[in-house]
């Protein structure tokens, strides 16, 4: 009896120590967890909590606090990565203002001093004040319009609508200016008609975005192109032309918001970013798609793509 008694106590004994112990190197643990993970906020480092340990709650444990930090490094990463991007676009923002706002004052202060200036002078100068301050208002609305795009209660009304019809009105939009910069201009519309689900006026800023942006930035290639496709059970539009083009580390990002082609541009042409990110959310506003493919002096090709109906 006393021997049993005896090994009662002795186990029990051994489980105090046992619960002790792991009580302790459950302690011991956690401390190490609580100064890592402190260390590591601290030194905002992307390193990683690892502790040598058997017990699975404290495993489970690391492996969340470790999707934290990943989580806590890409909001890092993504603040960065938009500060940049803002940084940049207000850059831009400001010598698009400045350049056109010097001259308006410029002009402003020639009307105001020069009494001798002829009837026609003066009307010139006016003309000139009134294109560069519509200018102004333009590059303003594009940066109100791509805020109000992206905010998330926004949607637009789609509908059925001519592809083609829509495709031939832009085109004879540009067509005096395509004449002018002396473009040769490759034309491929069906005549068998084609509808899609979409919005016309979207469609109709999504395409003079992209022929206008071909003309400005690809002329140096003397042709200009738009292809309208069947593609199975799609419709695809393909904008290209054959100049400078865009390099291949940039493409995936053209349509990022307030992303600029800073190294590709002519400095009179230097912009906000706003035009091609505009374009990518009103494309996606129509359930389509849009990408970009460039050879610099090959051909550079902006396909849009969205689903054909048939009713």
């Amino acid at each position: 009896m006393v021997l049993v008694f005896g090994l009662i106590v002795i186990v029990l004994v051994v489980i105090n120590v046992l619960q002790y112990l792991s009580r302790r190197k459950l302690n011991q643990d956690l401390q190490g967890i609580i100064e890592k993970v402190a260390d590591i906020l601290e030194q905002a480092s992307a390193e990683k909590v690892f502790i040598q340990t058997d017990q699975k709650n404290i495993q489970l444990l690391l492996i969340q606090i470790n999707r934290l930090l990943d989580n806590n490094q890409k909001v890092i990463a993504d603040y960065s990565k938009t500060k940049e991007s803002l940084r940049k676009m207000l850059s831009n923002m400001s010598h698009d203002l400045k350049t056109p706002l010097t001259v308006i004052l410029g002009y402003v202060e020639k009307l105001k001093l020069d009494q001798e200036m002829t009837e026609k002078e003066r009307n010139e100068i006016t003309f000139r004040l009134h294109q560069k301050t519509l200018s102004v208002i333009a590059l303003m609305n594009k940066f109100f319009d791509l805020v109000k795009i992206e905010s998330d209660d926004y949607a637009i009304p789609l509908s059925r609508i001519s592809i083609n019809e829509i495709c031939r009105k832009n085109v004879l939009e540009f067509f005096e200016l395509l004449q002018e910069t002396g473009l040769q201009v490759e034309i491929d519309i069906p005549e068998q008609p084609y509808y899609i689900l979409g919005n016309e006026e979207a469609l109709n800023r999504i395409l003079s975005n992209l022929i206008s942006n071909s003309i400005r930035y690809g002329s140096d290639g003397g042709v200009f192109g738009l292809t309208l496709r069947e593609d199975g059970k799609y419709m695809a539009i393909d904008i290209w032309d054959k100049g400078k083009g865009i390099s291949e580390v940039h493409q995936d990002r053209v349509f990022e918001r307030l992303y600029t082609l800073d190294d590709a541009r002519n400095p009179q042409f230097l912009g906000s970013g706003l035009g091609l990110s505009i374009t990518k959310r009103l494309t996606e506003s129509m359930k389509g798609s849009i990408h970009l493919s460039s050879k610099p002096y090959k051909k550079t090709v902006f396909t849009c793509v969205f689903k054909r109906i048939t009713y």
